[in-house]
């Protein structure tokens, strides 16, 4: 096993601004082993024995996620057929909670602990709107599950750990503000965090009491806003996840409207949308809508930007909804009507037998 703090120091987690922190990174690790141990029953182990556990990402609920798509998945071109990331332990019964790009359309779900053991596991729900994805190991898990955290409740300038399958980084929480993604996506409020770190995909961020506070999603090059160069992460927080967990372990999905989805990806410049890849058989492209076309306006109102155009797809009605585009191609403007669907009506279903 790969104890946490050795990691952060000896591989290449900690980038120059980044070991600054490792004064105090002892500290935090050993304020979550002191909180795991309290949790604990007495072991009987040898005491080295019992330190090497509670350094270890185990000890921190981290699991390793590897999924293979379904044979003809629409999002393996740009996703992959097989997938690798970090899941996070949330419950006794075996929950894991992850990102959910790294199982969206999987066949075949694996778990593995840090001493390399396998532990098959299911695809229990995915959220859309927050991105996150929630997994169900078939075998009981040797991993304690962790606690929430408040996400809302992280400052900036707080430090964080960074817990991802092959150790942890430490990291300071940068900035708190929206994030829009180029694939009909949009987060109020997403975390940052920086220095960057590799193995980001479903990483646990910890507090120093060792609380889940959310999962990592991406790497950036803005962490502390659009206007600077800092590289660092992105985390859904774990207060998206809360309203949901019910639904998600009951059905699968939220309860509630589903958003009309379109199937492109977009770019901004100067507050215009330009399509940047249509998805095939996507409504999009069945509305014969182009690379290169610039929406400029949705049911006859000029849009500014992809968070005001998300803003107003999304409010227009409900998944099934026509669309009306305003788009600009070769100098003209043309009216496009797009027949929008639930995002999960065009993933494919894990084959039944």
């Amino acid at each position: 096993m790969k104890h946490v703090c050795a990691t952060a120091r000896s591989t290449g987690w900690i980038s120059a601004p980044g070991r600054i922190a490792c004064a105090v990174l002892s500290l935090s690790c050993l304020s979550i082993s002191v909180a795991i141990a309290a949790a604990s029953a007495p072991d009987p182990s040898p005491p080295a024995a019992r330190t090497q556990q509670e350094f270890s990402v185990d000890a921190l609920s981290v699991v390793k996620v590897r999924s293979k798509a379904v044979a003809n998945a629409r999002t393996s071109r740009t996703l992959g057929a097989q997938r690798e990331g970090t899941g996070v332990v949330i419950d006794s019964e075996g929950l894991v909670l992850t990102i959910g790009y790294l199982i969206v359309e999987a066949e075949t779900i694996e778990l593995s602990t840090a001493d390399g053991r396998a532990f098959p596991a299911t695809v229990i729900g995915y959220d859309n709107t927050s991105g996150l994805g929630l997994l169900k190991a078939l075998r009981p898990l040797p991993v304690k599950p962790v606690q929430f955290g408040q996400s809302a409740k992280i400052a900036e300038r707080e430090m964080v750990l960074i817990v991802g399958f092959d150790g942890v980084a430490p990291a300071y929480v940068v900035s708190r503000r929206p994030f829009v993604g180029y694939w009909e996506y949009l987060l109020d409020e997403a975390i940052y965090t920086a220095p960057a770190t590799v193995n980001w995909s479903g990483a646990a961020l910890l507090s120093r009491e060792g609380r889940l506070l959310g999962i990592g999603s991406l790497v950036v090059g803005d962490a502390m806003g659009t206007r600077t160069q800092v590289p660092g992460n992105l985390f859904v927080p774990i207060d998206l996840l809360k309203p949901v967990l019910g639904d998600l372990i009951a059905t699968g999905r939220p309860s509630g409207k589903r958003r009309p989805w379109l199937g492109i990806n977009s770019q901004e410049v100067q507050g215009n949308v330009i399509v940047t890849r249509v998805s095939p058989e996507s409504p999009a492209e069945q509305a014969s809508l182009k690379t290169g076309d610039i929406i400029i306006g949705l049911n006859g109102q000029a849009i500014k930007g992809q968070a005001d155009f998300y803003g107003r797809l999304w409010s227009h009605g409900e998944a099934g909804v026509d669309i009306p585009l305003d788009v600009l191609r070769g100098g003209r403007v043309e009216n496009v009507t797009v027949k929008s669907v639930d995002r999960e009506q065009y993933l494919r279903p894990k084959p039944t037998y």
